[in-house]
């Protein structure tokens, strides 16, 4: 039977006390650090980096795998904390898509942007994996159970209204070690909210991943928004950071603040 590079009892018994608070510094330092910019240090206050990397159980010696970084705003704590001891791998845009590729052009553009931003800091990201990730095309995640975490932010919405959030599930459950973590941050919405709005039902998101097989070890309010009302014009992007209706009612978009998300927790048990 295959086991987990680091199960989920040794970490809790392990990786604790003075560990524990190592570990907190470390993420918190990284957080605020200097080689991030002002505007994705003040995006701290609604992402909950810290609390939301320890609620998931990330440690040093992991294998950790970040979906769709987008512009890195994780890579740029995830990369430098794994760098020393475990290991950061990036499935991101593909940057070069065959010319029948139904990709909208700007995933490409995000994803040379990206690339660009870890090749300019070797310090950081020199360590960085970068895979392309593009399902059902590109829908390999690696070697199968070498993960030991699996992490997506703010992504679920995108791969649903693909028709490839089932796909990208089962891609992280074949990657993850037996007693590997799924973590999910997603936007929340509520039941029969629609897939253009950019939220997500949150019993729908659970059922769908134990349809999978993950099971659901904890869910969190960390990045919970009570005043998110969730039927804006523009649907999530009305709020920040996107702030898609410009000037309009921009300084009550800005009251409320990021959207309501869900932060779920899962594990891939032992078969």
């Amino acid at each position: 039977m295959l086991k987990p590079l680091i199960p989920i009892a040794i970490v809790a018994a392990s990786f604790c006390g003075s560990a524990l608070a190592d570990s907190s510094e470390k993420l918190a330092a990284l957080a605020d650090g200097a080689h991030r910019s002002d505007a994705n240090i003040a995006r701290n206050a609604y992402r909950h980096p810290v609390e939301t990397l320890e609620f998931f159980g990330l440690h040093p010696h992991m294998r950790v795998i970040e979906l769709w970084p987008g512009g890195g705003w994780y890579t740029e704590i995830l990369a430098p904390y794994l760098k020393d001891e475990g290991q950061f791998v990036a499935a991101t845009f593909d940057v070069e898509p065959p010319a029948d590729s139904n990709a909208p052009a700007y995933r490409a553009r995000i994803g040379r942007a990206y690339l660009d931003k870890l090749s300019a800091d070797s310090e950081h990201y020199g360590k960085v994996e970068a895979i392309p990730f593009d399902p059902p095309r590109l829908a390999s995640l690696g070697v199968e159970a070498t993960a030991d975490m699996v992490l997506t932010f703010r992504n679920l919405h995108n791969w649903a209204m693909d028709g490839q959030l089932e796909n990208v599930f089962r891609s992280a459950w074949e990657v993850l070690t037996p007693g590997g973590v799924f973590g999910v941050v997603e936007h929340r919405g509520y039941p029969g909210i629609e897939l253009k709005s950019g939220y997500m039902d949150e019993a729908e998101v659970i059922a769908l991943a134990e349809k999978v097989g993950f099971r659901l070890a904890a869910k969190s309010e960390i990045n919970a928004n009570a005043n998110d009302t969730k039927d804006h014009p523009r649907g999530v992007w009305t709020l920040p950071p996107s702030l898609r209706l410009g000037e309009q009612d921009r300084a009550r978009y800005q009251a409320i603040g990021e959207s309501d998300r869900m932060t779920l927790k899962f594990y891939k048990p032992e078969i």
